[in-house]
């Protein structure tokens, strides 16, 4: 196969990259988005470094001026509780940088035995777990001190009311200015969670309704539960950043009318969760099925269909409710709740009956016949009772 010349290559990649820089573009003017919050933040650190240059340079008149634009730069962080936790975490680095280049000038009176002296102690120091990501600034603070030559305790305690004023300023920008909320990011991997599991179940019941599945398709499955559970985990990540978004700043929000929405709660993700380990579970008892050098066999061809055909409700439950949780949008609390209508829930009975049926004459030729039926119709039934939460209930009033 021919190798694609570098210019081509060069081309494509800067066309891809083009065209994902004009959809995030568009994305941004069209609504509210993450695209829009991450334009606001930008232009939000932007504009607290400006405003710290000119209280520090044009007001004050402080020749260490640099510092205060640097630190408010970079304090402008994705929440209000996380830009405080790192302006201390910065102005304690800053300061061990700027106090440890100031003694080991005075010790050694040379800048290079200075920065031999002080750089590998402040570089074990950016690991200490309390500076967080922020330790490396007494490093970078240590070189700009002594390349500055200005480590007299009159430059010292400049450049310490510098990055205190910066830290003040970028954490009040990012606090007063439309503090970052981060309510939607829950629900949209909620509702790509559960639309990406119907897509599983729908991929898997193609197969099996097929009948002719292999490794190659078993392993092609095992890839989509792999995928699944990385949304999963954008769902973990979405949801903490949500607490930390309304720490200190869930009252205020509140009051300004800037929070239209209650996330949805958290039992929402455990029980999408539950779904998520109910797929990886059923593809792995198919890859296992697959394989022919193991000893469980295959179900028969028609148990095969009518379990396809289960998982086929169950995957389109999935995708209903996810396609309702977007109409329902940013006013709703509620999360993406399955349901079905009252001839598909008949319709999963009857087909419930009849794999119970055809397990029942699996047992008749052998444990290797019954155990991987048995093994995907519990997970067939756990999969009905989470995704299918109105229907568990009926069970249990019958």
């Amino acid at each position: 196969m021919a190798e694609v010349p570098w210019g081509r290559r060069l081309t494509e990649t800067v066309r891809r990259e083009a065209g994902g820089v004009g959809r995030a573009a568009r994305a941004a003017c069209g609504g509210p988005g993450r695209e829009r919050d991450l334009v606001v933040q930008s232009l939000k650190a932007a504009g607290a470094a400006l405003l710290a240059w000119l209280v520090a340079s044009g007001w004050l008149g402080d020749p260490m001026a640099l510092m205060a634009p640097w630190a408010a730069l970079v304090l402008v962080q994705a929440t209000v509780y996380g830009s405080l936790r790192q302006a201390a975490q910065q102005w304690t680095a800053i300061c061990a940088g700027t106090l440890f280049a100031s003694a080991a000038q005075a010790v050694t009176a040379d800048t290079l035995g200075a920065l031999t002296l002080s750089l590998p102690v402040l570089m074990l120091l950016a690991n200490w777990p309390r500076f967080g990501d922020q330790g490396i600034y007494a490093a970078t603070t240590a070189v700009f001190t002594l390349a500055s030559g200005a480590v007299s305790a009159s430059a010292v305690g400049h450049r310490v009311g510098q990055a205190a004023l910066g830290a003040v300023i970028g954490v009040a920008v990012n606090a007063l200015v439309l503090p970052p909320v981060h309510l939607r990011d829950v629900r949209e991997n909620l509702v790509a969670l559960a639309r990406e599991a119907g897509g599983v179940l729908d991929a898997v019941a193609a197969g099996l309704r097929e009948g002719e599945w292999d490794t190659g398709t078993a392993a092609e499955w095992s890839r989509a539960s792999a995928r699944l559970e990385r949304r999963r985990e954008g769902l973990r990540s979405a949801r903490g950043w949500s607490r930390e978004s309304l720490r200190l700043t869930s009252g205020p929000l509140r009051a300004l009318h800037r929070l239209p929405l209650d996330v949805p709660p958290e039992t929402e993700d455990a029980r999408w969760d539950r779904v998520t380990d109910h797929v990886v579970a059923l593809t792995r008892t198919l890859a296992v099925a697959a394989d022919g050098e193991r000893a469980p066999a295959p179900p028969g061809t028609a148990a095969l269909r009518t379990y396809a055909r289960l998982l086929e409700l169950l995957g389109g439950a999935c995708r209903a409710a996810s396609e309702r949780a977007v109409t329902a949008g940013a006013d709703s609390a509620e999360g993406p709740a399955g349901t079905a209508e009252p001839d598909e829930l008949d319709e999963l009975d009857g087909l419930r009956l009849r794999l119970q049926d055809s397990l029942r004459d699996h047992a008749t030729r052998g444990a290797a016949h019954t155990a991987v039926l048995g093994a995907l119709l519990l997970q067939a039934e756990n999969l009905r009772a989470e995704i299918l939460p109105t229907a568990r209930e009926a069970d249990r009033s019958r």
